[in-house]
């Protein structure tokens, strides 16, 4: 019997769950696990561009955050790695500094609540794919803010699209 991939149909703006798959395609520790206490975490903010997603997660772990936060504000009078903002009425960080490149192949479900999928209000959105953007061209410019090796796996997931 041959089974039918389905690939969910990703929007910029919606919080998404990765499938366990891609950490063992990519495997880079570097990146942020996918489960903790037995749920899939974290959820993911989604940026199209062109044949790639951009995946940075959003963590519930606001104190955690914040502290790390506090220590890049004290040394360099700033941070736009991390930023906490409120989605769904709870606060949220949204740790740019842990983008990923991904696929839609590798979407597991969205992130709904109450049954509808959760988007992040378009003023937020604005923001983060802003700080994105800036982050990028920082790095092409020799000056590298992310954790993870973005560049070997955005070529892993191009050879994967040819």
């Amino acid at each position: 019997m041959i089974q039918e991939v389905i690939y969910i149909k990703v929007k910029t703006g919606y919080l998404y769950h990765i499938k366990d798959e891609y950490f063992d395609v990519v495997n880079d520790n570097s990146l942020m696990q996918n489960h903790e206490k037995g749920k899939k975490r974290p959820t993911y903010f989604t940026i199209e561009d062109k044949n790639i997603l951009w995946f940075i997660p959003i963590s519930s772990k606001v104190d955690k955050y914040e502290k790390i936060m506090n220590k890049k504000i004290k040394r360099y009078g700033f941070c736009n790695t991390i930023i906490i903002r409120k989605i769904a009425g709870e606060n949220a960080a949204i740790l740019l500094q842990n983008a990923f490149p991904t696929l839609e192949r590798y979407i597991d479900h969205v992130h709904t609540k109450a049954g509808v999928p959760l988007k992040v209000p378009t003023g937020l959105q604005d923001e983060i794919k802003s700080l994105f953007k800036n982050m990028l061209g920082l790095k092409k410019r020799g000056i590298n803010l992310f954790f993870t090796d973005i560049d070997k796996i955005k070529e892993k997931m191009l050879e994967e699209i040819k």
